[in-house]
């Protein structure tokens, strides 16, 4: 009988821990990095008026699937010299809203020919609204808030991307 249950203390000993095993490494899987930008080229913006450029800008960006679901959800912030540019296969109506976004964007919509058609200013952290383009829009250009006003962005202004290797 004293076999039995030193018997049943090992094997409840051994249970034990296996769970505290299992429970840690579950643990230690939910963890999450924070999200870092990656600079994939540049980008320069122009005037369109007289083709000088407004600014230049480090950019990530978002070509496939994954990438423009995510977008810049889940980051904590952007420097005012990133942004991140949305590159679509077509043109058509694009509409972009701010789930799990943790900063206020600038969100700035061009057509095939990389003209400026519409921009939503100063898109609200963690609003689900629909924030629609104006017009097709073929790339979308996402900054900080409060960008497009202090380079002074108008319909018909271009961009200009370099891509890294």
């Amino acid at each position: 009988m004293k076999k039995i249950f030193t018997s049943i203390a090992i094997i409840g000993a051994l249970l034990t821990f296996s769970n505290c095993k299992d429970s840690a490494s579950t643990d230690n899987k939910s963890l999450t990095r924070e999200i870092t930008f990656t600079k994939q080229g540049e980008l320069n913006l122009i005037k369109a008026e007289n083709d000088s450029i407004i600014t230049k800008l480090d950019i990530e960006i978002a070509d496939d699937d994954y990438k423009t679901q995510t977008g810049l959800m889940y980051r904590r912030s952007m420097a005012k010299n990133q942004g991140m540019l949305f590159i679509f296969k077509d043109s058509q109506i694009r509409s972009f809203y701010m789930k799990n976004t943790e900063f206020a964007l600038d969100i700035i919509y061009f057509n095939s020919e990389k003209e400026i058609i519409s921009i939503r200013k100063n898109a609200k952290p963690f609003d689900e609204s629909s924030l629609p383009s104006e017009a097709p829009a073929q790339f979308v250009l996402e900054v900080n808030a409060g960008l497009s006003d202090k380079w002074n962005l108008t319909t018909g202004d271009t961009f200009q991307l370099i891509q890294e290797n």
